[in-house]
């Protein structure tokens, strides 16, 4: 069979846009300290899109290295003084400021971000009923931005050693946090511009002010970052759900359905979530066939929290039955990874690479909400048959993951995979010693998991059938 690059239709992508780097970030230690080194050598204007920020958090908890404070909110308001001339705009999803104030962050320092001079905090809540704002975005300057699946707020600073006592990793108030998995990127070149113009056109839907592009010329490449590609394509896909007089944009699922019908021999997916039944049934379309490629899936071992384990576990849990009924090659595995001590380690991350071919990376998981209500945007990359280089560097990106979860270096992992090519076979070597990936059973659903999942309140599939759903829950017309 002929392979066509995976990215090549314009219904999978807004743009393409070419990267001079492109970095993948793996974990939140190595993000966080990322970001304030992009961010201290911002000139002109620093854009923060996002599901939620914590002015609380600490980025780099183990002390700082960096010039300024190490507290998220105090570094940006010494950036302005220090700095008056940057522009500095965050924009919040409207409902994360509940979650703000559950967790305890201060209401008067929030109100002091907006109020005061230099920097605008905005709360968004341009969107569908039921929808949220869950793209993770930083622009500094149109010259290097970050874009993925990490927000910077609590619970998402772990190392990649996801050490079972890690003394750094602690909430506000010294708790300690679960190992927490989660990916990211940070671009620059013609990329870093697209990826402004998104932040710029969510805050004029948001506010209805118009924000002037930065002049450029400024190229903030953060410290110690080292780029998987140079010089490379990469497509910008989105999710809008469409309210008032904005379309429906769905390019995000049309791009994983695009991956799943294009991988060959492997199929490698990280997600927080498994609840979509179109990509379930994507999945089955191609476990029917006989030359299916091995699909290998990672997600935590159970979601976060009751109400969430409630529907979006319980949504999990149905679609992994279907999916293993129709798996009649022995080709589909879903697993989770735990630490050195045998604990979960928590998925955010939202990665999907076929064969080496194709690698996507963004903020969209594989739920309903994902792909047709919330605000999504994905990266990818995808590699002609004859471009070598970049089909090994995507692969590298797969084998380090790999090597991550596994707890192995790179010729370890090189040895049991490379006789068979097989994730699965490779994975299962390895067995249940310690670090490593286990699979997970499907839990039986009960009467009130039904109900929730049923009800599709909490994962709507696009806008309009929350509300279709509330009305018949409550006889309405």
């Amino acid at each position: 069979m002929t392979q066509t690059p995976i990215i090549d239709s314009e219904a999978t992508v807004w743009r393409r846009v070419n990267a001079d780097r492109l970095a993948i970030i793996v974990d939140g230690a190595e993000y966080f300290r990322a970001v304030k080194s992009a961010i201290l050598q911002a000139k002109e204007q620093v854009l923060m899109v996002g599901w939620d920020f914590d002015t609380r958090i600490p980025l780099e908890p183990g002390g700082p290295t960096m010039e300024g404070p190490n507290e998220l909110g105090d570094f940006l308001n010494w950036i302005i003084d220090e700095r008056p001339e940057v522009e500095m705009r965050i924009l919040k999803w409207n409902l994360g400021m509940v979650e703000s104030l559950k967790r305890g962050e201060t209401p008067l320092f929030i109100l002091e971000w907006m109020t005061r001079d230099g920097i605008e905090l905005k709360l968004d809540a341009a969107h569908p009923p039921g929808a949220s704002h869950h793209q993770k975005i930083i622009v500094i300057d149109d010259a290097v931005a970050f874009c993925g699946g990490i927000d910077v707020t609590k619970g998402r600073w772990d190392t990649r050693a996801h050490r079972d006592d890690d003394p750094e990793r602690t909430d506000t108030h010294g708790k300690p946090l679960k190992p927490w998995h989660d990916a990211t990127t940070c671009s620059d070149g013609e990329i870093a511009h697209a990826l402004g113009l998104i932040c710029r056109e969510r805050w004029r839907r948001a506010t209805g002010e118009e924000v002037a592009e930065p002049e450029g010329g400024n190229a903030p490449w953060p410290d110690g970052i080292e780029p998987a590609f140079r010089d490379v394509e990469v497509g910008i896909s989105r999710t809008n759900g469409a309210f008032d007089e904005y379309e429906q944009v769905s390019e995000i699922e049309r791009m994983t359905l695009a991956m799943i019908a294009e991988a060959r021999e492997t199929l490698y997916i990280e997600s927080q979530y498994f609840a979509s039944r179109k990509i379930a049934e994507a999945i089955c379309k191609r476990l029917s066939d006989a030359k299916c490629p091995e699909i290998v899936l990672i997600n935590p071992q159970s979601q976060d929290g009751w109400l969430e384990e409630k529907t979006m576990g319980s949504a999990r849990s149905k679609l992994l039955h279907m999916v293993r009924q129709a798996d009649a090659h022995d080709r589909f595995r879903l697993y989770y990874p735990v630490t050195e001590g045998g604990n979960p380690i928590y998925v955010h991350a939202k990665i999907m690479i076929a064969d080496d071919r194709a690698l996507k990376i963004g903020s969209a998981n594989l739920n309903n909400r994902s792909m047709g209500l919330d605000t999504e945007c994905d990266l990818s990359v995808s590699a002609e048959p004859d471009d070598a280089e970049l089909r090994l560097a995507i692969r590298n990106v797969r084998d380090d993951l790999l090597c991550e979860h596994l707890g192995v270096d790179r010729q370890t992992l090189t040895a049991k995979l490379q006789p068979t090519g097989s994730l699965i076979a490779t994975i299962e070597a390895f067995g249940d010693r310690g670090r490593g990936l286990r699979e997970l059973p499907a839990r039986e659903v009960d009467a009130v998991d039904e109900t929730l999942r049923e009800g599709e309140l909490f994962d709507p599939e696009r806008p309009g059938k929350l509300i279709d759903r509330m009305k018949g829950w409550v006889g309405a017309d």
